[in-house]
């Protein structure tokens, strides 16, 4: 039996979660802190719709990291994000082994693999979330599969406004 996920609660505090983080260490979300952070959730190695959003959002990087911290995770091991890293030369904060745990804990949809050509273990679906200094959810974007992602110039100018006017969280009815 599956456990499932459940929506996420914008307004509330988000889980602590701590993720491993590619070249050592680990990076806690939900933890109170100085800084916004952008929690960008991956579907893995195996998809390419993925690798040209990270690499689009990768070159925006600057301007990401001007007004918030980014992390960047998917359920894949140490040597697949290595890999990536290797092939794409991302230069955002990777994290990996993400388990199903806390992909339902985030509400992400949860896909099995179609074959052992794609992937071998389940994998989280792409998913947006902006958690304030205070560690509570302020906008979420959940996808149940690839083709569907927030387009990234219209969500950065959306995240400067919202920090810059400490705009309130909306859609909680």
């Amino acid at each position: 039996m599956h456990t499932t996920s459940h929506k996420p609660r914008v307004g509330a505090p988000v889980d602590q979660t701590s993720f491993p983080l590619l070249g050592g260490g680990s990076v806690i979300i939900g933890a109170p802190k100085d800084r916004w952070t952008l929690l960008v959730v991956y579907r893995g190695k195996h998809c390419p719709r993925c690798k040209r959003y990270l690499n689009k959002f990768n070159a925006m990087l600057a301007d990401w990291t001007a007004i918030m911290d980014v992390i960047v995770v998917s359920a894949d091991t140490e040597a697949e994000a290595k890999a990536d890293v290797a092939e794409f030369g991302w230069g955002f904060d990777l994290c990996y082994g993400m388990t199903e745990a806390q992909m339902r804990a985030l509400g992400l949809y949860v896909s099995d693999p179609l074959s052992e050509a794609e992937t071998t273990d389940r994998f989280a679906e792409p998913g947006t979330f902006a958690i304030r200094p205070d560690g509570t959810l302020m906008l979420v974007d959940i996808s149940n599969g690839p083709a569907s992602r927030p387009d990234l110039d219209e969500l950065l100018d959306g995240m400067r406004f919202n920090i810059e006017n400490d705009r309130p969280v909306r859609g909680t009815a």
